[in-house]
């Protein structure tokens, strides 16, 4: 009996999606369940399993083709018996063999070569040898040596100054942009078409919150079995800011503004096939160790693209961490439709006014929200971003809500 696969469905308001690659061939034999086929959407990759056993009869859609939902796949022959894929046959052991002769020495050059630093300038033997491996030209090394003499130091510093080969290959190569990379195209552009866009910037002090974890993250990691990060402080000093400033937790629907009462907080993630956004659902109602290992858990399986629909749409308020990756300073763009986005930066020890006057080197994060003007005024968007200042330089305001 002839059994179709057929592409399932792929969450709201997506309607299509990508072949990206079949793990199985015609003929080749197949269980209930196996992995089929991926698919790439705009939000993750699915895995389509196999509706029943049997064999795969045909393949309907090519790798690298576009299809919508209920589309067929490929047909299973149920009950029949296929071929299994051959394992790749181990490679042979290596036979012992006896050390290649050496080479017999080339016959030196009539004339120095022209790594061979000039009269002028006399060149030791080791530096010589690495200037004709590393093919650094004498005549461009800076002797600091006696007399002007080229140490072996200075002919590894010049061959370490020089810019690497170019790598062989084309000049250019034309590859399509996948599915995922299309879409956050897409929404990037409409979020700035969109929006009227303004970011505003802070800075904060990151001491107490340091020093809190370094107080308290042996005993953490051991009782939860996650380490405390700085993301969880922030999530709940985002929560607490939304909730004195609530047009920062809102959206625009037509003609309406849509307050929304439930602190859904996106958290951004790269990945090698781009960024994506899972949600930490009701952060107001988790704790600490509860938000870590969710962000620790949705970090994971981002970078294994298996994350569900669910856990990458909705959310009230993204946070974006560009300082993972060294950025100093950035202007985030929003997560349409949401109206907030904080970014958070790279901790650097700055020198810093204290309030008796002293300067002290301070581990310093300048804090970025980029918001929507259409419905969070300035000064909201200013105190929203105080107010995170504040609980992050006073943890203990998040817990006692003060």
């Amino acid at each position: 009996m002839a059994t179709e696969i057929k592409v399932p469905a792929l969450g709201e308001s997506v309607t299509e999606a990508t072949v990206a690659k079949w793990f199985k061939q015609p003929g080749e034999a197949v269980t209930v369940d196996e992995p089929m086929v991926e698919l790439e959407t705009d939000k993750v990759t699915v895995e389509v399993p196999a509706p029943a056993s049997g064999a795969l009869v045909s393949i309907s859609v090519a790798e690298g083709s576009d299809v919508e939902v209920g589309a067929i796949l490929g047909v299973i022959d149920e009950g029949a018996q296929g071929t299994v894929a051959a394992e790749p046959a181990p490679a042979p052991a290596e036979k012992e063999q006896a050390p290649a002769p050496k080479p017999a020495p080339a016959p030196k050059p009539a004339a120095a070569p022209k790594s061979v630093a000039p009269a002028s300038a006399p060149t030791s033997p080791t530096a010589r040898k690495v200037m004709a491996e590393k093919g650094v030209d004498a005549s461009s090394v800076q002797g600091t040596g006696p007399g002007g003499r080229i140490t072996k130091n200075d002919a590894i510093n010049s061959a370490a100054a020089q810019y690497p080969p170019r790598l062989d290959g084309p000049r250019e190569e034309r590859v399509p942009m996948t599915r995922l990379r299309k879409r956050i195209a897409e929404r990037l552009k409409e979020a700035q078409e969109n929006a009227a866009m303004l970011t505003t910037f802070n800075e904060v002090d990151m001491g107490a919150v340091m020093e809190m974890r370094k107080n308290f993250q042996e005993n953490f990691q051991k009782r939860h079995g996650v380490k405390l990060g700085f993301m969880s402080f922030f999530a709940k000093a985002c929560v607490t800011a939304l909730r004195e400033y609530p047009a920062v937790n809102a959206e625009i629907d037509g003609g309406d503004i849509i307050y929304k009462n439930y602190y859904d907080i996106g958290i951004a993630v790269g990945t090698e096939q781009g960024l994506v956004v899972p949600v930490v659902r009701d952060c107001d109602a988790l704790n600490f160790a509860e938000i870590e290992q969710t962000i620790n858990d949705y970090g994971a399986r981002a970078r294994e693209g298996r994350l569900t629909m669910d856990e990458l749409t909705g959310g009230t308020f993204t946070i974006t961490n560009g300082g993972v990756f060294g950025s100093l300073l950035s202007t985030p763009i929003l997560n349409a439709p949401q109206p907030g986005i904080l970014g958070m930066h790279k901790i650097q020890q700055r020198p810093m006014v204290m309030a008796d006057g002293s300067i002290e080197a301070r581990p310093m994060m300048y804090l970025a929200m980029s918001y929507d003007h259409r419905i969070v005024d300035g000064r909201e968007a200013v105190s929203f971003l105080v107010r995170v200042k504040e609980c992050i330089e006073n943890p203990e305001r998040i817990m006692l809500d003060t």
